[in-house]
């Protein structure tokens, strides 16, 4: 996987999701395991809400099998951009994960319900976007990714995140470890359709097209700036894939 370079919108979105970070710190129900060789766990309050582990290696496999495709849609839910998306999938009928930030998910709850609602599934994309987050502590790591996870399942009505993905894919075995104890399997991609950096729809439908023999998963997103080439190139992208003969599945948990 590509690592995504830093960017404005991410840079702003770290800047709010810090500010929550710090709070959280000194508020957050969770606690990290100081030692890496253990598995994390969450704190005793945590019990209140009971999941089983998934497998903590990165999954990017489709549940439809080899003509199986995925379709993720990062960084929302965005209030302008994520309404076109749902009803694009919808005309197309089609069923994807929408990678959500914790900050946004908690400022845009009515948009985690309509995901659900239409039967697509939420991935935890934790709370400030931070690209560097495979250098930083592990307490650290862990409140990116479980105050997001409490705030997408607060937006959701209590819906919880199934999987769990790193911001430009920024791994590491403690956060892959974590996310996989709070049943989030850690999410990656083969297809990334370089919609966030605006390249022109027919350049976007040509990646696709080129790279989804690499592997099933694609990369889109609803949120960080104008994402009408993204809408445009997922009109012609859902059909022709399936002229193609790929269905339209989840990822493997």
């Amino acid at each position: 996987m590509a690592r995504h370079k830093g960017r404005g919108w991410h840079g702003r979105l770290l800047a709010a999701g810090l500010a929550v970070t710090a709070v959280a710190a000194a508020t957050s129900v969770w606690t990290a395991q100081a030692d890496p060789g253990q598995q994390p766990q969450a704190d005793a309050r945590s019990q209140d809400r009971p999941v089983a582990k998934v497998a903590a290696d990165i999954a990017h496999a489709s549940d439809r099998g080899e003509r199986g495709v995925n379709i993720t849609i990062d960084d929302g839910p965005d209030p302008v951009w994520t309404p076109q998306v749902l009803q694009l999938l919808k005309d197309n009928g089609v069923k994807a994960v929408f990678c959500m930030v914790g900050t946004q998910a908690q400022a845009h709850p009515d948009l985690v319900k309509d995901v659900v609602a239409a039967g697509h599934r939420l991935c935890d994309h934790t709370i400030s976007h931070d690209t560097a987050m495979d250098t930083k502590s592990e307490a650290y790591q862990s409140e990116q990714i479980l105050d997001a996870e409490r705030m997408i399942t607060e937006a959701s009505g209590g819906v919880r995140p199934q999987y769990y993905r790193a911001p430009g894919g920024a791994f590491t075995p403690y956060s892959r470890q974590l996310a996989a104890s709070r049943g989030m399997r850690p999410l990656g991609w083969n297809v990334d359709s370089k919609d966030f950096e605006r390249p022109g729809v027919d350049t976007m439908v040509a990646t696709v097209k080129s790279e989804v023999a690499n592997g099933p998963t694609i990369l889109f997103h609803d949120a960080g700036g104008d994402r009408s080439q993204t809408l445009a190139a997922m009109r012609e992208v859902l059909p022709w894939l399936k002229q193609q003969g790929y269905s339209f599945g989840f990822p493997v948990r």
